[in-house]
């Protein structure tokens, strides 16, 4: 849910506003606020309002090229696959009825849901299926993300390379318009959940191939849409609304209109959801007394599979130097972070795998053996002085360090950026600069950094997508990944060969049958990163946001993404308060 990620990259801000995705306590809790009383209201204030702060627009509408959380959730409300993810994150078929594979685990056969269809009436067959996940592979398209999702897919290296001209009728099959034949490189236990990413959504072949594989985004009222919502009106800067779409196979959703509305920062929505402006808002970290004593349960606490972290460029210097990574990190208290500035709704943590996710490994230790996440700041004087020692540095030639950030506008992530900031410079006497940037240009530096030097070093949040922990070390750090924006394993230093050994043993267990060896393998390799500082990890998300109780049908899940069918479930009663929606 980095930045791109999709690389799901998600950045501070938007982790509080993002309540699109309409997430709510992990454990299953549904309805509004609990049991309503009320009734149903009528259908024209079916209407649900949810801001998105520190954005004017999405980065993109095309499943194939979704990298962030604000595009998904648009996403997720038009588009859909063979397969998602459940309230409890199980895999479970959504247009696919049922699936078999082969004795040797290569190669998975889909049938279709007889009758289902695009919002246009158009039958979706086994033809637009591989014509969307082939589409999302060409070269053309530039995808970020698709090498990485589809990366199971066999020859989806040479496709994207431009070396084989499609993958229809080589590894993607349409034996007939009910079936669907994917044959895989590996047998790994994860190719279902990465089918549930995205750039495995279903396009309309026909539909792309008239408009294009740009413009066809601009019709999407017209057809092409799979999921509960199509697209009514996107105005840049002000907002995007969807309507459901006549023809989804499970029903028609309840909520006549869905829209998202821009905010400037996350202070500003709040407000506005006070005044009863939005159906919901995330809470700042300066209101959470006042939002937890709003009446009739507004206030919700959701634990999150999201991890924030600062990363270091290992092709930019001095980030090269395994001691300077490991001073930078061990001189920054984060227990302190998350009790001064996030007043303890956030877990200080140094996991790159978070905790719930299979994978999690109890006993992992931080950067140079320290198990606090208090950090070490006399280890963290002396690794900064044997580091400098052997890149030849003094703090006289030591080179200009920035880190950007996307705070959009997010007093608290604010805080979190100078605080670190005073804590490098107590330290390791180290003048770090901020550079706050809008959080699509956040994404395309991200994503432009991968084999270069490019940036230096950046703050985000990586979401999962599934629950594996694959999605957590080989998507990320694995060779050639398109995710690696940290470059680990590239580069000259003295821990390359370490770094590739980790790279190894990720493509070893990406494919281990045993699944308690594969646990331990992923467990040795998440251990060694953190230890090589391929991610400064400094918390683990608790989201804090708010509801109006007359929204019923949510159901709380920690992905925070919701399937596509609870929008069938999702509605307003008569319990109040209410926002007032009715300009939209």
């Amino acid at each position: 849910m980095q930045s791109g990620k999709k690389r799901r990259i998600l950045f501070l801000p938007l982790l509080l506003t993002l309540l699109a995705v309409l997430v709510a306590a992990c454990g299953g809790n549904s309805g509004g606020n609990g049991s309503s009383s009320g009734s149903k209201l009528s259908d024209d204030k079916q209407i649900y309002v949810t801001p998105l702060s520190g954005l004017s627009d999405l980065a993109t509408l095309d499943p194939a090229l979704s990298t962030d959380s604000p595009s998904i959730s648009a996403i997720n409300l038009m588009f859909t696959g063979l397969v998602q993810l459940d309230d409890n994150l199980k895999v479970y078929p959504e247009l696919a009825q049922s699936w078999t594979t082969s004795s040797d685990g290569l190669t998975w056969t889909f049938k279709l849901r007889p009758g289902i269809k695009f919002n246009d009436g158009n039958p979706i067959t086994a033809d637009d299926v591989i014509f969307s996940i082939d589409r999302a592979l060409k070269p053309e398209l530039k995808s970020t993300v698709a090498p990485a999702y589809l990366s199971l897919v066999k020859d989806s290296d040479k496709r994207f390379a431009g070396k084989v001209p499609t993958l229809i009728n080589d590894s993607l099959f349409a034996p007939d318009p009910s079936t669907v034949k994917i044959v895989t490189s590996q047998n790994a236990q994860y190719f279902l959940d990465a089918l549930t990413y995205p750039t495995a959504y279903v396009v309309e072949k026909s539909f792309v191939q008239k408009y294009g594989d740009t413009d066809f985004l601009k019709h999407l009222s017209e057809g092409s849409c799979s999921g509960p919502y199509q697209l009514e009106k996107y105005t840049s800067g002000k907002q995007v609304s969807f309507v459901p779409s006549n023809n989804y196979w499970a029903g028609k959703a309840q909520m006549k209109k869905v829209v998202f509305a821009f905010y400037k920062d996350p202070q500003t929505a709040y407000k506005a959801y006070k005044t009863n402006q939005l159906d919901n808002a995330g809470v700042p970290t300066a209101n959470l007394d006042e939002a937890r004593a709003l009446p009739n349960k507004q206030y919700r606490q959701v634990p999150q599979l999201t991890i924030d972290y600062f990363a270091m460029n290992y092709l930019s210097k001095p980030f090269d130097n395994i001691k300077i990574r490991q001073a930078f990190a061990l001189a920054v208290d984060k227990s302190a972070i998350e009790k001064s500035i996030y007043k303890g709704q956030r877990l200080a943590t140094n996991h790159i795998v978070p905790q719930g996710m299979p994978g999690y490994n109890p006993d992992l230790k931080g950067p140079a053996g320290v198990t606090s996440t208090k950090g070490d700041k006399t280890l963290a004087k002396q690794l900064f002085q044997e580091g400098m020692q052997e890149a030849h540095y003094t703090l006289a030639n030591f080179p200009a360090i920035s880190v950007t950030v996307a705070s959009g506008g997010s007093q608290s992530a604010k805080n979190l950026f100078t605080f670190a900031q005073q804590q490098w410079k107590d330290t390791l006497g180290v003048n770090v600069t901020i550079n706050d940037e809008d959080f699509n240009k956040r994404l395309d530096d991200v994503s432009n950094t991968v084999g270069n030097g490019k940036l230096q070093m950046w703050f985000a949040a990586w979401g999962a997508d599934y629950p594996d922990p694959e999605d957590w070390t080989t998507l990320l750090f694995g060779a050639g990944a398109s995710n690696n924006s940290l470059n680990y394993g590239l580069g000259t230093s003295k821990t390359v060969a370490t770094q590739k050994q980790m790279q190894d043993l990720m493509l070893k267990a990406d494919v281990n049958q045993n699944a308690t060896e594969r646990i331990a393998q992923y467990n040795q390799i998440e251990q060694q990163m953190v230890d090589d500082v391929a991610w400064m990890p400094v918390d683990q998300r608790t989201l804090s946001y708010v509801l109006k109780p007359c929204v019923q049908g949510i159901v709380d899940n920690a992905q925070g993404m919701t399937p596509p069918q609870d929008w069938l479930k999702i509605y307003k009663s008569s319990d109040s308060p209410c926002a007032n929606t009715s300009a939209y």
